[in-house]
């Protein structure tokens, strides 16, 4: 027995044999072709490709209705495909003399050594999106057809397009298994999308695992156990078979109340990296979007976004979530987060440098171009906005004068908007604490980002390991800078959100819901269990706890207490939650 470790991205369990996708399964060679033989090769070529579209078109006909993330997948495949700069480059070469396989693998890697000179992975998974249809479209030409799984089996592979995934009969898939990919790989998305267990970034996996090897997958911690015994393998079957009954109980609370035994009422909405995740937020009862993340379209791009692509992404989201409120965080790029598109300067201390609402504010037109996408998605829905790493008074006032300019433009222009949209600060660094009061005055509603909040408040770099044990929720001046949020915006008649990594951990949600807060943010998966909980918990009761907690002097003290009386109704709480 071994033990294989990844990222687990789609939650479930799963036992069975693997089903090995190896790389390079299909083999090309070269050979010359002659002048004449030229237009037999281009039309072959294009047979080819046609032969794919046609399968793409079918697989897209095939998805069920709630997958809609998939089939935009599937029809994005069907842009590539119909690019005629691709088809092009492609026949060049065979006008040269080359066969058209070897054409197709040269415009490839052509394609691949521009991809690889930039850093951001969301770049890297879209390059194997275009691996995977030259694949499909060799194949095409070869008359080779990849292996069907049929019977009930692991998916292992280096990765998978997203052709590969639908085309898998999900009756036979028991989980994805990927030596690549990511959370943003079409792979972890589409897992996600069909509710199938998958794992991803599974170092040497390939080298480790033979087909008909069994395997037990756990796609949320991410271990892969290669060869397990009698003994786990009942177990992680007794694990799935419970999860699934999970799943089903989770889902028929997704429509209730998030309001304690007392009747605090709790909004609970979910943080949104990408728009194909819309899905999941409306699966897991999700009271709209209180943190939707923007900067994948920057980070993904050798040029800046559109305003038509920036509005046409946010409308979709808005639409979706209808008539629920959808928060869009502007642009927070610089620090940790680097976009080549921007040209962004080196900096000795980037986490304290251009970065979130600073560099919006110095590059304008930037900031304006997603100011007016946004106005203009507000029309078809409930859209509120919030700047990121607001550190005083006067940012967001040059932040909120420029909204107000560009929804007279608007108006001008005779370009439907709400009028009426929400406009909030986050609350991050310190700063934006100790003048909380004055915000509140200017702000429609806070958003505390306990992430950088953390980070900020202990000079911690989150990211960095030698200091990680220091990162700690429960320092009693994180507590305190949360309550002096939730005091200064309640005084001035503004809602207070937090949309960090806390909402979702069982053990900090008493501490939370005792503090005052107005509404939790977390990620969607997260959400049926934490209103389960939420509503066996008392409002008084955590707010008594609270106080006492307020009183502690270090973080060790708070964390003992806290365990110590809510410990055990939590146990009680997640062995209920397994049991039938």
């Amino acid at each position: 027995m071994k033990i294989l470790r990844g990222l687990g991205v789609s939650a479930g369990v799963a036992v069975g044999p693997a089903h090995v996708i190896f790389p390079g399964r299909i083999k090309v060679t070269r050979t010359r072709i002659t002048p004449e033989e030229i237009p037999a090769e281009i039309r072959r070529l294009e047979e080819a490709i046609q032969t794919v579209f046609r399968r793409i078109e079918d697989l897209e006909a095939g998805i069920p209705e709630g997958l809609g993330e998939v089939r935009a997948i599937l029809e994005a495949q069907r842009y590539i495909l119909a690019d005629p700069s691709l088809r092009e480059e492609v026949a060049a070469l065979i006008r040269e003399g080359l066969n058209a396989e070897w054409a197709l693998l040269r415009v490839l890697k052509r394609y691949q050594k521009a991809f690889q000179e930039l850093p951001e992975e969301y770049f890297r998974e879209r390059f194997r999106d275009l691996e995977g249809l030259v694949e499909m479209v060799i194949s095409a030409l070869s008359g080779e057809e990849n292996a069907r799984v049929k019977e009930p089996a692991i998916i292992v592979a280096q990765d998978l397009t997203p052709a590969d995934t639908v085309s898998l009969t999900p009756a036979n898939t028991l989980a994805f298994v990927t030596e690549g990919g990511s959370r943003t790989s079409h792979t972890a998305i589409m897992a996600r999308s069909l509710g199938i267990p998958a794992v991803v970034a599974v170092k040497g996996l390939l080298e480790e695992v033979s087909p008909g090897d069994w395997l037990a997958v756990d796609g949320t911690t991410g271990e892969v156990i290669l060869g397990p015994g009698e003994e786990i393998i009942r177990e992680f079957r007794e694990r799935a078979r419970r999860f699934e009954a999970l799943k089903v109980r989770l889902h028929q609370v997704s429509h209730l109340p998030a309001e304690t035994r007392d009747g605090r009422r709790l909004a609970l909405r979910a943080n949104l990296d990408l728009p194909e995740e819309v899905s999941f937020a409306r699966e897991y009862g999700a009271e709209g979007v209180g943190l939707f993340r923007t900067e994948y379209l920057y980070v993904s791009r050798r040029e800046l976004p559109s305003e038509d692509l920036l509005f046409e992404t946010y409308r979709r989201v808005v639409e979706a979530l209808a008539p629920h409120p959808v928060t869009i965080r502007t642009l927070d790029i610089g620090g940790d987060k680097f976009a080549s598109v921007l040209s962004l300067p080196e900096e000795i201390n980037p986490a304290l440098g251009l970065r979130a609402i600073r560099l919006c504010l110095k590059e304008e037109g930037l900031f304006r171009t997603q100011l007016r996408a946004i106005l203009r998605a507000s029309a078809y829905g409930k859209v509120k906005i919030m700047f990121p790493m607001i550190s005083g008074v006067t940012e967001f006032l040059r932040a909120r004068n420029l909204v107000g300019e560009i929804q007279q433009e608007l108006a001008e222009e005779g370009i439907p908007f709400d009028p009426d949209l929400k406009i909030g600060a986050m609350i991050e660094v310190p700063s934006a604490v100790a003048v909380a009061d004055l915000l509140a005055q200017e702000a429609d509603f806070f958003s505390i980002g306990t992430n950088d909040l953390i980070q900020y408040t202990l000079a911690i770099d989150r990211g960095n390991q030698e200091v990680a044990e220091l990162y700690e929720p429960l320092h009693p001046a994180v507590l305190r800078f949360i309550r002096q949020t939730v005091e200064a915006g309640h005084r001035a008649g503004i809602p207070v959100a937090l949309c960090g990594e806390m909402a979702g951990e069982l053990l900090y949600v008493p501490v939370l819901v005792g503090l005052g807060l107005d509404e939790l943010s977390m990620n969607p998966q997260s959400l049926p269990e934490i209103k389960l909980f939420l509503r066996e918990l008392s409002y008084e009761e955590c707010r008594e706890a609270v106080e006492e907690l307020l009183k502690l002097t270090c973080q060790d003290e708070v964390k003992e207490a806290l365990s110590a009386r809510f410990g055990p109704m939590i146990r009680r709480f997640s062995r209920s939650l397994w049991s039938e």
